[in-house]
């Protein structure tokens, strides 16, 4: 027994340091650093601050608006966003002709846009050749690098004219005894203000729409295929269908940029706080007005119904995203995404 025990020390002691060179660097490391409980705490700790600073943002924009517009709050309270007067020199003022251009501009840019950029995306992902897909998507994602300013120079010397001498008069031939396109032929007003926003905005909802469709997997498409669908009810079925959260989400930061852009809608829209059925005729937005008219503010009830039209503007994008919410709710009917 001493004997055996005198031949297996020595294996046991051999195995010990093979052991040791055994081990990976990356737990050679761990071992030796010991406990990182500190280390996960203040890491914690600095990404619940980084999420309680997006709080701290949105509210301090809020204060800093409610503060600037207190003149006005107290001169007309809810009134202000009912109103349609704009008279600084009497210091009477309404918001309603703006949040009305903002709003009607931004759904305008929507129904030109998504169509055109889901149809984009759909030739992209599904039926565009290898050899073009590069060259288009790179182009299409282009559009959204070009300031807007640009684009209102673009919208002044070619799309308004083209509007005026081509499109306008075909409208109100038409559909002028709707009253909706009726009226004078500027070329500047809400319509061309919808057309220059859906150009914006059509590269943003395109580039998100594509993304999301790349992500549906392979095998719903050939699961589709296979059960004889053809390649439409294959994109609709198997592609849209998977993908319309995503799609959503692509319009709600598409009407975000819309309802925020300033200065190509400024250019085009006309500048007239008048409230008017037919979208050709000319408008004001919330954002515009407060570029024009922020510098010519002589008085403080002046200055502060400007910063009270902010104010209009940050309550109108809330209610869209909450409104937005719902969308995407209906639309899932609150279930979750199935995993793939």
């Amino acid at each position: 027994m001493a004997g055996q025990a005198d031949v297996t020390q020595p294996t046991d002691s051999s195995a010990s340091p093979g052991a040791e060179q055994s081990l990976s660097p990356v737990r050679a490391y761990l071992l030796n650093c010991g406990s990182s409980s500190l280390a996960d705490r203040a890491f914690s700790a600095l990404m619940l601050v980084c999420a309680l600073s997006i709080f701290a943002i949105v509210i301090l924009i809020l204060v800093e608006l409610i503060s600037g517009s207190k003149l006005t709050i107290q001169k007309f309270g809810m009134s202000f966003f009912f109103g349609s007067a704009w008279d600084p020199v009497n210091g009477n003022f309404g918001a309603l002709p703006f949040i009305y251009g903002t709003v009607v501009s931004s759904i305008l840019a929507l129904i030109i846009a998504v169509p055109l950029a889901v149809g984009v995306a759909i030739f992209l992902t599904e039926m565009c050749p290898d050899w073009l897909r590069g060259f288009l998507a790179f182009f299409t994602e282009l559009l959204a690098a070009i300031p807007s300013v640009v684009y209102g120079l673009w919208a002044i010397f070619v799309m308004v004219p083209l509007l005026r001498q081509f499109f306008y008069p075909y409208l109100i031939k038409s559909l002028g005894w709707t009253g909706i396109f009726g009226g004078p032929n500027y070329g500047f007003g809400m319509f061309s203000a919808g057309v220059i926003l859906s150009i914006m905005v059509l590269p943003i909802i395109s580039s998100l729409t594509r993304e999301v469709m790349s992500a549906v997997p392979h095998a719903q498409r050939e699961a589709v295929l296979a059960l004889g669908a053809t390649r439409w009810e294959m994109i609709r079925m198997g592609v849209l269908r998977n993908a319309r959260i995503g799609i959503v989400g692509a319009v709600i930061l598409g009407l975000g940029r819309a309802l925020g852009e300033t200065m190509a809608v400024t250019m085009v829209i006309g500048n007239r706080p008048e409230i008017v059925r037919s979208l050709l005729a000319p408008a004001y937005s919330m954002a515009s007005v407060i570029a024009n008219e922020f510098s010519e503010a002589s008085d403080e009830l002046y200055l502060s119904a400007l910063i009270e039209i902010g104010l209009a503007l940050f309550i109108v994008t809330i209610i869209v995203n909450a409104l937005a919410r719902v969308l995407v709710w209906a639309v899932t009917r609150g279930a979750p995404v199935r995993g793939t």
